[in-house]
């Protein structure tokens, strides 16, 4: 075995020999099947004398970013945007200092951080605990934006990014299929070949006087195959306020509905704006019903916080002692919500700020974040090793993908200048590219995704054509 298939079995936990193939070649192992004996599981060594590996091949990830943050104390993001009242955000270039160091197919990819709610969907029996689960589950994939406010970098056209995790038990490819619009498609399946994760996503900036909304356009797609079940949803619109003057925050309103397919069951979460006294701020509400619109649960909490679920009659009975100025019964402590659950034992210490319902069932809580984290971007854990580039990696990756972007590593590495004239300088190759392209009227061909329609919805999507894990990057577009 060559030190390049060496680095790839470190990296991945794969055995170099069997890490091609799609999906159905049924040829890769996940957590479960590891043969590994309890005490060994945490033991560690050292490989090729880089890096600390696990002896089941997964390598431990950094926990925090080579350089700090820049400070954008001494920057108006006010003297770019005041040209730009009403203009679509995406066409308007932004000094880099707004930016923060990762792609938004990176970012994109933090959807998967809170990937035990689909393991805990896939294990459930019944359909209404399946339901519950994946309605976490996008509660959660939107939860890493709390107080980002940092802009990802927009992707160039054939930019990719991949990651597997073994220790998760999933891998994961995205491609920015078109530039204008932006259009970023991805692809996650589970090593269990348990689900599958599809979507494409068409972020839609605006700046609206005082502050950026980015609505969401595009369906996501959760396949339980265990189960033959596939759900669609749409994420919330993200608003970040303040752009003008004042301290930056942002919110996530409107209502997703999150369709079964299958069994007809539908889940309804309103995501509810903060209001004039931000009364509403981060607060989640909605319902699970079945195909005769039969109300299930209701579900209630913070996107920035956690999500429960309670019977309607309950919640009905709850909200009326409320209004007639009956004193809510709020627990004590956080030890006091744990007794109510035993699923929360395994969740970590977060004070919640979310009104307790007596006999509610606790569906998810938000991950703490590093100590540090004010210093990286506001970075969770699962973030911060997503721009991770190891020694050998180089050979393994694509050479489209994001941990490749110059710009992106040396912002990562604190050294603003360059990366801003590499910014510029790919943007200025992007550009050119795409100029030689009409004059030869020669089309822009994606290489792992294709235009289609959407199986469930019958909507315009973009699906995954197979083939990247086969690793043949041969044809792939020199974009950097």
């Amino acid at each position: 075995m060559n030190s390049e298939e060496e680095f790839y079995d470190a990296v991945t936990g794969f055995d170099s020999d069997n890490s091609s193939g799609d999906f159905s070649e049924a040829n890769h192992k996940g957590p479960e099947m590891l043969d590994l004996e309890p005490h060994q599981s945490n033991k560690t060594e050292k490989h090729n004398g880089e890096t600390e590996i696990q002896e089941n091949g997964i390598k431990r990830h950094r926990t925090s970013l080579p350089a700090p943050m820049f400070s954008r104390s001494d920057f108006s993001v006010w003297s770019i945007l005041k040209k730009c009242i009403g203009l679509e955000l995406s066409k308007i270039t932004m000094p880099i200092v707004f930016n923060e160091p990762l792609s938004f197919l990176q970012r994109i990819t933090e959807y998967m951080e809170h990937i035990y709610l689909i393991n805990k969907a896939c294990s459930h029996t019944d359909p209404l605990e399946r339901m519950q689960a994946v309605a976490a589950f996008a509660v959660s994939a939107v939860a890493s934006q709390w107080e980002r406010t940092g802009k990802p970098f927009n992707p160039l056209l054939g930019e990719t990014y991949e990651l597997t995790r073994e220790d998760l038990g999933f891998r994961f490819i995205s491609e920015q299929v078109s530039h204008h619009p932006p259009i970023s498609a991805f692809y996650s399946e589970g090593l269990n070949k348990d689900f599958i994760f599809h979507g494409s996503i068409y972020p839609k900036l605006k700046f609206c006087g005082k502050s950026i909304e980015a609505e969401p356009r595009g369906t996501i797609t959760l396949e339980l195959l265990k189960h033959n079940e596939a759900y669609t949803w749409t994420n919330p619109t993200c608003c970040v306020h303040n752009v003008i003057i004042g301290k930056l925050w942002l919110e996530q309103y409107g209502v997703v509905e999150i369709i079964n397919h299958s069994t007809g069951d539908k889940c309804v979460l309103n995501f509810k704006p903060c209001g004039l006294f931000g009364k509403e701020l981060h607060r989640v509400e909605g319902y699970i019903q079945d195909k005769h619109r039969k109300k299930l649960c209701v579900i209630y909490g913070k996107w920035t916080e956690c999500l429960w679920c309670t019977d309607p009659t309950t919640y009905e009975t709850y909200k009326k002692n409320e209004k007639r100025g009956s004193e809510p019964k709020k627990k004590s402590s956080e030890e006091d919500i744990k007794s109510e659950n035993d699923e929360a034992d395994d969740m970590p210490e977060v004070q919640d700020t979310v009104q307790f319902i007596p006999g509610s069932k606790l569906l998810w809580r938000i991950n703490c974040r590093p100590p540090n984290s004010s210093q990286m971007y506001n970075f969770t854990s699962f973030a911060v090793s997503l721009n991770e580039l190891e020694k050998g990696m180089e050979a393994i990756l694509a050479p489209t993908d994001c941990r490749l972007r110059p710009d992106i590593r040396n912002m990562e590495n604190g050294n603003m200048d360059v990366a801003s004239r590499e910014k510029e300088r790919l943007e200025e190759k992007q550009r050119a590219a795409r100029k030689e392209r009409a004059k030869d009227e020669v089309e822009w061909h994606t290489r792992w995704f294709h235009q289609g329609t959407n199986p469930y919805t019958g909507t315009p999507d973009w699906l995954y054509s197979g083939g990247y894990f086969d690793r043949n990057f041969s044809d792939c577009p020199d974009i950097y």
